[in-house]
């Protein structure tokens, strides 16, 4: 299984790339994991908030496909402790043939048909994060889930 961690635009802050590239490399041990970005679009300051999510969702739609299984980030997702997080990963290594997709969308969230087409939805926290946070805040709980599964010492209960 595949898993594709799929943002709205890029990470701009060195310390969060630092911070994502640790645990990147980290999962390459547990996991096939692809970053993909979606360009963040342009001239928005003529568009309202639902223009905005109209075309982020034409832009990450053409990055899925039929077979994915689509994880979205959403404050109003599922919360999970991090033990239950690697449940629910194991639980999908063992029951999907099909790619994980997590996506984090932009600054205004998603729009209807992005909705439509998920599959599932997680929160990291009822609190709200920047955008360009919870890119290290979900890379390093994948981690933290792929260590949990395999008993290894970095999760402590």
């Amino acid at each position: 299984m595949k898993i594709t961690f799929l943002t709205v635009g890029k990470t701009e802050d060195a310390y969060l790339k630092e911070g994502i590239d640790k645990y990147v490399k980290r999962l390459k041990h547990y996991t096939k994991l692809e970053l993909a970005e979606i360009p963040e679009l342009k001239n928005t300051k003529a568009l309202s908030p639902e223009q905005q999510k109209a075309k982020e969702a034409e832009l990450i739609l053409k990055k899925i496909t039929p077979l994915d299984f689509v994880i979205l980030m959403d404050e109003k997702g599922s919360e999970y402790t991090s033990t239950q997080f690697a449940a629910y990963i194991n639980k999908k290594e063992v029951t999907t043939s099909a790619n994980l997709v997590f996506i984090i969308g932009g600054p205004y969230g998603f729009d209807n048909s992005v909705y439509q087409r998920a599959n599932d939805k997680i929160s990291l926290s009822k609190m709200t994060f920047s955008h360009q946070m919870v890119r290290l805040f979900f890379v390093e709980q994948l981690y933290r889930a792929y260590t949990i599964m395999k008993g290894e010492p970095y999760h402590h209960e």
